[in-house]
């Protein structure tokens, strides 16, 4: 497809989502789909006009919508954090009606729910390569100036991802090196949780089997 084509939609809503899968679709297939859009830790609670909050549906229900919806590439990037070990893989106040509000924790969870999503999608299509990418503390307006990492660095692990022939899928990648994820991320029971929980809340399943 045309490398000048862009197309937007606001990823906070589960119509718009789903209509830029379909504007996505009728541009052809991709070779390679990086999830790279996020919310950071410094958000306020609010809820999306789908009654979600907002930090989980734009970081993790977004590319689980995505994903299920558009055509699978040949790879597949999810991007984390390395705060997501600090994430909790409970499914059960999504919302956030029964815990304080901490912005921190709600972007935590958010990125662990991403590794979770990227190995499920490893094991339901074998054909794909699905992978994340810690890209570390990058001098962004999410990372503030004060960050060591330059913007350079910042995607180098996601290009050679995208462009190298790295057979791995079902991995978190940092400086081009596999490294450690929470636990949950490998477990079966938590990867199928959160399909279906996505299912639910949106209507829309992930294919059992990829291309």
């Amino acid at each position: 497809m045309p490398g000048a084509l862009a197309l937007s939609g606001d990823l906070a809503s589960i119509g718009q989502t789903v209509d830029l899968a379909e504007r996505a679709n009728a541009n052809g297939a991709f070779d390679v789909v990086v999830h790279n859009a996020a919310v950071g830790y410094r958000e306020r609670r609010w809820l999306t006009e789908d009654g979600l909050e907002h930090v989980f549906a734009v970081n993790v229900l977004a590319p689980y919508l995505l994903t299920a919806l558009m055509r699978p590439p040949a790879r597949l990037i999810y991007l984390t954090s390395g705060l997501h070990r600090q994430g909790s893989p409970q499914l059960d106040d999504l919302a956030w009606e029964q815990r304080r509000w901490s912005g921190m924790q709600a972007y935590s969870d958010s990125k662990l729910l991403d590794v979770v999503l990227a190995f499920a999608v490893a094991r339901r299509w074998p054909q794909v390569r699905s992978n994340a990418v810690e890209p570390g503390w990058i001098a962004t307006r999410m990372g503030g100036a004060g960050a060591p990492g330059t913007l350079a660095q910042g995607v180098d692990t996601q290009f050679w991802l995208a462009t190298s022939d790295e057979p791995a899928t079902g991995r978190v990648f940092e400086s081009r090196r596999p490294t450690r994820p929470h636990p949950a991320a490998a477990d079966h029971s938590v990867q199928d949780q959160l399909l279906e929980t996505c299912a639910a809340m949106s209507g829309v399943s992930l294919p059992d089997s990829g291309p």
